[in-house]
């Protein structure tokens, strides 16, 4: 993949989105996938594979990979299936003592009919190569890498772009709204004057990758897809990248210095004896805990490590850019289409700011208790002070740990709870608890799953025979809103009825039900109006020019 020359640039495009990371990337595939045309500024000309970062791709963003079509894609390219390992073990070595272990971790392992897409392990450079290629299927051309974005400027009807190539060279682009997905030194974050707020760990960490061919001949414990390993010479956590020979770490407590000159020592005290290893790549970091003051200004967005920053335990960083990446593209595309009002872009930030938050300060408690936090004596003895303290080690590690691998509830259960798009209540017994929430999921009797049947824009989910749905079809089509009608008779699936606690549901783009009512409303073109983000505005559809 070449990047392109300034020369073919667009000299104006619907969006375009500074930095072609997988925030970007999904941002791009949602938006092109609803005919925007889009243009992606990214500097680094090819994905490295140095430094994986991300690891997990929760259940969610494996739905939404489902969604675009692309979930077998990603798993046939990772490195380690699903079915190969769902457990993190805790030992003082890995060819130590095991003090603690968890299973069914991460979302890896399925539910019954609770989702339809299991978590997968995957490096960061396996998603950003799949979504790569998804962009260029979509839109030839309109992955522009080599390149970033080096100014920002707006009025009221266009933002104007600055994006210099390798050379120095530079070319002006002008787009109808512009998406910062450029990460912790975005551009586009400070041209809009936003700032990170919160504050940083004290402790630092040092990551590296590194190459042992050996060591799975010593590893005690069985496959995983992370080891904590809590002993004084090196408490660290280290993963398999694959199932041969390439692994990270991350040494905690340990700065740059240190790290890169201790490398060789650290792998031996987390193997536990000395082993043959390569260091391919070193990443230190400090674990930061910050939002940014506002997440818009006029027609200018952010989105992922450029809105929000966590540390990485429990594995919720990336997923949540993902979800904002969803979550803005279908609102900037209705908005386009010209069936979305200004209120709908108004509610990006208001729905998502509280889960950036809630995954923030879910993330700092995992921080709490790490491979350092777990030090003991006589963890390795084999005298009965050594039982007694691998015990109490790992007593202390269940109650301590077992939020951060069984996450679920957090994952799938965040809940909309205020945002100008959302409709008021039904009264009566339709089932408003799950109003702003994921729509329940389930397996019809065909084995597909409900999900499969949504539709693009809006869905109208009947259940039952004889619902009158025809109030919400004709305001609807009257508001040149696109709805599919989904109808699934109460036996099918059994129950799903009483699941969800009404006959009629309103599903947005991005699943979440955005109404429940046993019958249509009275006004029903409000509740479209709403739902399609016009309902304070009088009805108007803010057009782009």
């Amino acid at each position: 993949m070449l990047s392109v020359d300034h020369k073919h640039l667009p000299r104006h495009v619907q969006v375009l989105i500074a930095g072609g990371g997988p925030v970007g990337l999904a941002a791009a595939v949602e938006l092109g996938r609803r005919g925007v045309d889009c243009l992606v500024v990214e500097p680094r000309a090819t994905v490295s594979r140095a430094r994986p970062r991300c690891k997990t791709l929760n259940v969610r963003t494996m739905e939404h990979l489902r969604r675009w079509g692309l979930a077998e894609r990603l798993r046939s390219r990772a490195p380690l299936p699903a079915a190969w390992s769902q457990d993190v073990v805790f030992c003082t070595t890995l060819t130590g003592r095991e003090l603690s272990r968890f299973t069914g971790v991460l979302g890896l392992a399925p539910e019954g009919d609770r989702f339809p897409e299991i978590g997968q392990q995957a490096p960061q450079y396996v998603l950003e190569e799949v979504l790569r290629e998804a962009v260029e299927e979509l839109a030839p051309g309109r992955l522009v890498l080599g390149s970033k974005v080096v100014d920002v400027t707006q009025d009221d009807d266009l933002v104007t772009v600055t994006v210099e190539d390798v050379l120095g060279g530079r070319s002006l682009v002008t787009a109808d709204y512009v998406i910062g997905c450029d990460g912790p030194r975005s551009v586009v974050r400070d041209r809009i004057g936003s700032r990170y707020v919160g504050g940083e760990a004290l402790r630092p960490n040092f990551g590296m990758v590194f190459k042992s061919p050996d060591l799975w001949e010593h590893v005690a414990h069985g496959p995983a897809v992370q080891y904590w390993v809590v002993n004084p010479a090196a408490p660290a956590l280290v993963g398999p990248l694959n199932r041969t020979d390439t692994w990270w770490a991350i040494a905690f407590g340990v700065d740059r210095t240190s790290g890169e000159r201790e490398a060789r020592h650290i792998i031996d005290a987390v193997a536990g004896r000395p082993v043959r290893a390569e260091v391919l790549s070193t990443d230190p970091w400090t674990a930061r805990m910050q939002i940014v003051d506002r997440m818009r200004h006029g027609r200018v967005f952010l989105a992922g490590d450029a809105a929000h920053l966590n540390p990485p335990f429990g594995g919720h960083g990336l997923n949540t850019g993902v979800g904002d990446a969803v979550d803005l593209g279908w609102k900037l595309a209705a908005v386009l289409a010209g069936w979305g009002g200004a209120d709908i872009l108004d509610s990006y930030e208001s729905e998502r700011r509280p889960v950036q938050e809630r995954v923030i300060s879910e993330a700092t408690a995992n921080m709490r208790v790490l491979s350092t936090e777990l030090l003991a004596d006589n963890l390795d003895a084999d005298d009965d002070a050594g039982a007694r303290a691998r015990r109490a080690a790992g007593a202390r590690i269940q109650e301590t740990k077992a939020a951060e691998f069984h996450s679920l509830d957090l994952v799938l259960g965040l809940r909309i709870a205020t945002s100008p798009i959302a409709p008021l209540e039904p009264r009566g017994r339709q089932g408003a608890s799950w109003a702003g929430a994921r729509l329940p999921h389930v397996f019809l009797d065909d084995g597909r799953s409900l999900y499969d049947l949504l539709g693009d824009h809006l869905t109208l989910l009947t259940l039952g025979h004889g619902t009158s749905e025809a109030a919400i079809v004709d305001a609807a089509c009257l508001r040149g809103v696109p709805l599919t009608v989904v109808r699934l008779p109460e036996s099918v699936p059994a129950g799903y009825g009483e699941l969800l606690g009404a006959r009629l549901a309103l599903i947005r783009p991005d699943q979440v039900v955005g109404w429940l009512g046993d019958e249509a409303p009275e006004d029903a073109l409000t509740l479209v109006d709403t739902l399609s983000g016009r309902a304070r505005r009088g009805g108007a559809v803010h057009r782009s020019s």
